[in-house]
This record gives structure tokens, sequence and C-alpha cells, in this order.
């Protein structure tokens, strides 16, 4: 079972120079991993929010070990082959220790409609199946042909490609089925709002790839390995982002 952080980069956090402060000081403090949330709404009291992917390349620039990266980003409201450019950036900044979490997103606070962007959590699943094939393609360094409903990626080859791949995870809330069947082509299942280990366990044998789970602080994550986690990340935030308090949890440790 490795460790991570799962940090909303949020109000006291929209800072991507501290964001990357807090991944030096959790990489010194022996965690595995840091991933930020990516949101460009959420409900009160959260004011600011940074930007995930400027505070990855931070996260980048002041780690070694650390893996990282945005859980998770809803590729619907977002284009494949500016990601795909995105992603293998990053890959090559970090020496190949990006993840990618994907999800549908949520339009509980008008993350979605509020921009024009797809209000249907339908049509996005399957903007979502669309838009991972065009970016797996593309990140492949393979050419790709692809004309769908949603994205287009005509005789395109992106170069140069990750020198490794970049494990993707896929996220979903538990226990809808759709998200579930699509990670098992990808590698990893982070189910939100799993209530307990004994759950867990049921969706163990259904997940291939590694299986991840987030807790808030304070909660003892040992019963969650022994149910199957390959991943237990700890929640910082949303909501009343104390830095001393943030600071504190990270210099702990896992």
């Amino acid at each position: 079972m490795r460790r991570g952080l799962f940090v909303a980069p949020f109000d006291g956090l929209a800072d991507p120079g501290l964001i990357g402060e807090l991944a030096a000081e959790a990489e010194a403090a022996g965690w595995d991993a840091l991933f930020v949330w990516d949101h460009l709404r959420y409900s009160e009291p959260v004011e600011a929010i940074a930007d995930p992917w400027i505070s990855c390349a931070a996260i980048a620039m002041r780690t070694t070990r650390l893996r990282f990266g945005p859980m998770v980003t809803p590729l619907p409201r977002r284009r494949p082959q500016v990601l795909a450019r995105q992603a293998a950036s990053l890959a090559r900044l970090s020496g190949g220790r990006l993840v990618l979490g994907f999800g549908i997103g949520d339009d509980w606070a008008g993350e979605f409609s509020g921009f024009g962007d797809e209000p249907d959590p339908r049509t996005r699943g399957r903007m979502l199946d669309e838009g991972l094939e065009v970016l797996t393609g593309l990140l492949s360094g393979e050419p790709v042909d692809h004309g769908g409903a949603h994205y287009t990626a005509r005789e395109v080859r992106f170069l140069p490609a990750p020198a490794t791949p970049i494990p993707i995870w896929i996220a979903g809330r538990h226990p809808n089925r759709a998200p579930l069947v699509r990670a098992t082509r990808f590698d990893g299942y982070f189910p939100i709002q799993v209530e307990s280990p004994e759950q867990l366990t049921a969706l163990r044998p259904e997940v291939p790839g590694d299986l991840v789970v987030d807790l808030q602080p304070g909660v003892d994550p040992a019963p969650w390995g022994d149910a199957g986690a390959d991943w237990v990340l700890t929640r910082v935030g949303p909501y009343d982002l104390d830095l001393d308090a943030v600071r504190a949890l990270v210099s702990a440790g896992p």
C-alpha cells in the first residue's frame, strides 16, 4: 500500500508555488504522491482555485521521487489534443512521475452549465470515452485518425511521445457501474464515496489495476490496505484550509 495526499488547491492553498513547497515537504516526509483537484467552481465558501496543471509543473520542479497529477480532470470540458501535449510535457519534465486521473465531472456547482459546457452526465460519459481514445492515441506517438461525435484528430502524430506510458486512473462515484467498467481498460480505479473497507473488498476482484481510495485525516489506513487498496490518499480540504495545520499534516508523514 502506498500513501499519498489528495489536495484541494483552494483559497489558502490557491498558489502553485505553495503547492510546490508542500510537495517538497511531502517528499521529505515520506509520502509517495501528491495529487491536486481540478475544478473551475466549488461551493461556498471556496473562492480562489489554482490551476492544477501549473500546480503540477511546480510539483515536478520541486521534487524528484513524488508521483503527482490532476485527480481528477473532467476530460469532457477539455480538448484532448491540448491535454495530451500538457501531459507529455509534464511527464518529460518530471522524469515519468505523472499520473492522470479522469472522470466525467459534476455540475452541482455549475462547472459545466455555468460555462456553456455539456451539462448532461450521460453525454459527458460518451465524451469521456471518445476523449480517452484520442488522448491515448496521441500519447502513444503513433498516428491518430479519429473522427468521432465530439472530438476529431485527423492523421495527427504527436512526437516525442512519453518515454514510458503515463498511468491513467478512472474515477467514479460508487456504486455506479459505468466508471468501474471503464477503469478495467486502464491502469487504476478511484471509487469516490466508498464508505467502508468491506465495500472495497467487494470491488477488489473487479479492478485489474491500482485500486485507490481517499480518507479524511486521522482515519486509520491499515484496514483499507488490508481490504485491497493499492493507494490510500489523505484528503486535504476543501474547506477551512489553515496553512499551519496543512503543513503539520504533511510533515507528520504517512
